[in-house]
């Protein structure tokens, strides 16, 4: 794998990554939501919202790291038919 395809899989993750004040920002909008909704906001509810970020995200890096594979058994391919080319 290149530089590229970790700087990818790396930049997934981080979108992962909620700092306390993100964090802060996103439970207030949260209740702010249900609350503009006429819904009660619930702990419950909060978790179900963040399990779900979490889980785009991860879907995120498995697609970064899947084509960082893909292209790294691509160039694998490539460099053993530069080698056969080249002993033949």
């Amino acid at each position: 794998m290149d530089n590229q395809d970790y700087n990818k899989a790396e930049n997934a993750v981080d979108k992962v990554k909620w700092k306390a004040e993100d964090l802060a920002d996103r439970a207030k909008a949260y209740i702010n939501e249900k609350r503009d909704n006429d819904e009660e906001a619930t702990h419950e509810g909060w978790l179900e919202r963040a399990k779900d970020n979490v889980a785009d995200a991860w879907e995120d890096t498995k697609d970064a790291v899947s084509n960082a594979w893909e292209g790294t058994k691509d160039a694998a391919v490539d460099a053993e038919a530069e080698v056969k080319k080249a002993t033949n």
